[in-house]
């Protein structure tokens, strides 16, 4: 296995990518910065070796010109030199010093076995070594080369340098070197490059300017659908974007009107239906109550008298009894349901201690846990006091009672109230038979089951889970669930304290604090005070 990158690499790596994705005028800005950079630079290098390249060679051909006549000049001057009069290592000294000291723009430094002739206060070195070794390996050439000419006085400039050799009538050979300095030309490509660098600053922003006009020109559509589909996605159907031209913008906006033209189409059909739907469920919930009453009071005195009749009888007396009141039950809780769909749900808020809330149903559901085995623990914290619609709230915990008895398997159920500075948290948990980790949101379904074939033990409707979170969201709380196959489920609900608070995190833990797994679960040990 490949060794993992150090963590300081992986959060730069994630800031860089968070910052490239934030903005698309700002990708465009970028990779057309970039792309621009690389233009200008390998441009500006091109251009600069080949001026370089033109002024050296034209300073080499002028000075190779100019070196060639003026080493003729010598020339003629050392073979009509009278050598009785003077001597040779005169003469060559007196030719360096009067061919240098004419207005010129080269120095000359003739050198011989025992000494060197210069002018314009040169140093010796500044002639390259390999361009003595040069002249030495093929003597009656010009040579050109270039070097970094040296002053007496400390001073140092480039040149370019032609070498020659200066014959007496004896055929001794003695170097001649020309030195151009170059200063002109140095000073010109400095010019060239200030140049190139203060133009290519001005077109660097010049193209940021238009870059981010155009990403703006780009993106401005973009932004404008967003705004329109936020817009749309709150409520507004009717918000359309204005079409302008034929290009593949206005095509964006054209498509985009159609998307909002067809989905406020389908969703009037959707509401039709709802509303359709909700108005029958009403109206059958309303016109049963008339025909239940009536059956309620038959069953009833059917069921006061049922010790009169054969057991047989007796018995489907009680079954009519239970099945009568589990369906009023159930049509309660359609009724319920059918607020919540139409939007028509309200709250009565007032203080309520959610510990002696649910310490009340706790009294009020011992004879079912009685009955069922199962023993009802109440661990109550401080502070438990919310804003809440108390009978709402009742009913949620109620509802998870009745829950965790129908599915707590004889084992003791713990119901904990904690509160802290923001919310009040509700846990009940029960060691029954559980559901599995990825069927923690289907609990909340209208009439699921875990287990298809297990039958509602007390009698259950199917809704109260449901109803229940939808009571828990109407006070801008959360209703979860945790559960594992056979080592039972844990419920929680959290409640902001007041209206005005906007929950973050729970009193609370999600996971049973008794449950220790074998191995830890991703997201498991971290889950308390963190949004659903």
């Amino acid at each position: 296995m490949g060794k993992r990158p150090p963590r300081w690499y992986a959060r730069i790596v994630r800031l860089v990518r968070g910052f490239w994705g934030s903005s698309l005028p700002l990708r465009v800005i970028i990779m057309t910065m970039s792309a621009s950079i690389f233009v200008l630079v390998v441009g500006g290098w091109v251009f600069l070796n080949q001026a370089t390249t033109g002024l050296v060679d034209a300073k080499k051909q002028a000075s190779v010109v100019e070196a060639s006549s003026a080493l003729r000049r010598m020339q003629v001057q050392l073979d009509g030199t009278d050598l009785a009069s003077s001597s040779l290592q005169e003469r060559l000294g007196q030719l360096a010093s009067e061919v240098g000291s004419q207005p010129s723009q080269f120095s000359v430094m003739v050198e011989s076995a025992s000494s060197v002739f210069v002018s314009r206060g040169l140093q010796s070195d500044s002639v390259p070594d390999a361009l003595r070794q040069t002249l030495n390996d093929e003597p009656g050439g010009v040579y050109v080369t270039l070097t970094e000419v040296r002053y007496t006085d400390g001073a140092t400039e480039p040149a370019v340098v032609v070498g020659g050799h200066l014959y007496a009538s004896s055929g001794q050979a003695f170097p001649a070197y020309f030195i151009f300095p170059a200063g002109t030309e140095q000073q010109t490509l400095r010019m060239l490059q200030r140049d190139l660098t203060s133009t290519g600053v001005m077109l660097m922003i010049c193209l940021a300017l238009i870059s981010y006009l155009v990403a703006r020109e780009i993106t401005k559509p973009l932004r404008t659908a967003g705004e329109v589909a936020g817009r749309i996605a709150s409520g507004d159907l009717d918000q359309r974007m204005e079409v302008r031209g034929t290009d593949e913008l206005a095509s964006l906006a054209t498509s985009m009107n159609n998307m909002a033209a067809e989905l406020q189409h389908k969703i009037g059909e959707l509401e039709d239906l709802s509303l359709v739907q909700r108005q029958f469920v009403s109206d059958v919930s309303h016109e049963l109550r008339t025909p239940l009453t009536t059956m309620r009071m038959a069953t009833e005195v059917l069921h006061d008298s049922r010790e009169s009749f054969s057991p047989e009888l007796a018995r489907t007396v009680e079954l009519l009894h239970d099945q009568e009141e589990r369906f009023e039950s159930m049509l309660g809780d359609l009724l319920e349901i059918s607020r919540f769909d139409a939007g028509a749900a309200v709250l009565a808020i007032d203080d309520v201690d959610l510990a002696d809330l649910a310490e009340a149903e706790i009294h009020a559901h011992q004879a079912m846990a009685d009955a069922m085995g199962s023993e009802l623990v109440l661990q109550r914290g401080d502070a438990t006091m919310v804003e809440a619609d108390p009978r709402r709230v009742q009913r949620i915990v109620r509802n998870l009672l009745a829950n965790a008895i129908c599915h707590g398997e004889h084992r003791p159920i713990v119901v904990r109230v904690v509160g802290d500075a923001d919310s009040v948290a509700l846990t009940v948990r029960d060691h029954g038979v559980g559901f599995k980790p990825e069927q923690a949101e289907q609990v909340f379904r209208r009439f699921w089951r875990a287990d298809e074939s297990r039958d509602r033990v007390v009698g259950g409707t199917g809704l109260g889970l449901a109803i229940s979170r939808e009571d828990a969201g109407l006070h801008n709380g959360w209703l979860e669930a945790w559960g594992r196959p056979g080592e039972g489920a844990q419920f929680r609900l959290t409640l902001p304290r007041t209206r005005q608070t906007v929950l973050v995190g729970s009193a609370l833990p999600l996971q049973p604090v008794d449950w220790a797994p074998h191995a830890l679960e991703p997201g498991q040990a971290s889950d308390i005070g963190r949004r659903p």
